[in-house]
């Protein structure tokens, strides 16, 4: 059966992910720890383990934590000759997970580039400044007449585009906090202030993505082994110069996950398999399309599961 992988971003942390697949299957993911450890100035798979959960959700550390995670899941995928995807893509920061899996980037590249991506956010933004919410029940056009109406000289923008009634905002933490009041008042189900610490895919982050762009110049990537739907534009990669193209704007622009979903939709079929922690992802699955299939691969069971779901 064909599939589609995908990899969660910023949001899906929490303190002792992962517990189980490393007891499962604690050569693969100790190795993969221990080489993007190898690459920080701190112990990846204590902080995750241990928290404090303050200091994880933290951007720069977050970053390094979830691509670390994802590409460990998919190493365990890959290690028991599971079948493999027909297309990838990942959530944001899961964008450079998939590239990771895809052979595009290495995992020590993309861990200094994750680690250097979350300092220069993080720099760009203080702590408390900017904000990210989720507002749940009203579609995208309502979203952004409630950003408008509440931004009061301040930014607060709708950011990323998960599903046609889910979108996130990002931009100042006041101004993200009334527009989580005036979606409410204008019908939305929920307004869920999200663990990121800076507004990530914000016009807070033009500077930050000036400065990211000069980091991506430098890598040295290949083409993906498999076809990976980018963030920016919803299609598969064509070119390198493609790829720099969108990472370099990858801060400041929108993440449009809902046409990302429906393009390996059309690629790869309904089934999606979500590699990292959480299952966020997979809820989202549902949300865009009723007969889409997810499953995940973060525990033994749950791989197990999404392996009989692929023979059936």
């Amino acid at each position: 059966m064909q599939f589609s992988a995908i990899f969660p971003g910023q949001g899906s942390q929490s303190v002792g992910m992962l517990k189980e697949l490393a007891a499962a299957y604690p050569q693969i993911v100790d190795a993969t720890f221990t080489e993007a450890s190898s690459l920080l100035d701190y112990d990846l798979w204590k902080l995750i383990q241990h928290g404090p959960p303050d200091e994880l959700d933290r951007t720069q550390f977050t970053q390094p934590a979830m691509l670390a995670s994802g590409v460990a899941a998919w190493r365990v995928w890959v290690s028991l000759d599971a079948p493999q995807p027909h297309a990838m893509a990942g959530h944001s920061l899961g964008e450079f997970s998939a590239l990771v899996a895809a052979n595009a980037l290495d995992l020590a590249q993309a861990t200094k580039l994750v680690s250097l991506r979350g300092e220069i956010m993080q720099r760009a933004v203080a702590l408390g400044v900017g904000a990210v919410a989720a507002i749940l029940g009203l579609d995208t056009d309502a979203v952004a007449a409630a950003c408008a109406g509440a931004a009061q000289g301040q930014v607060v923008e709708p950011v990323n585009f998960n599903a046609p009634n889910q979108t996130v905002i990002a931009g100042h933490a006041e101004a993200v906090e009334r527009t989580m009041q005036a979606a409410k008042a204008s019908g939305a189900k929920r307004a869920v202030m999200l663990p990121v610490s800076v507004p990530v895919h914000s016009s807070l982050m033009s500077g930050a993505a000036q400065q990211f762009a000069v980091e991506i110049d430098r890598l040295d990537m290949r083409m993906p082994d498999v076809p990976v739907v980018q963030n920016l534009a919803a299609t598969a990669y064509g070119s390198l110069e493609e790829i720099r193209s969108a990472l370099r704007k990858h801060l400041d622009s929108g993440v449009r996950w809902s046409e990302s979903v429906l393009a390996m939709q059309a690629m790869a079929g309904n089934t999606f398999i979500e590699f990292g922690p959480g299952k966020v992802l997979a809820g989202l699955c549902k949300r865009i399309d009723r007969s889409l299939i997810p499953g995940a691969a973060d525990s033994p069971d749950s791989i197990d599961a999404a392996l009989a779901m692929l023979q059936a």
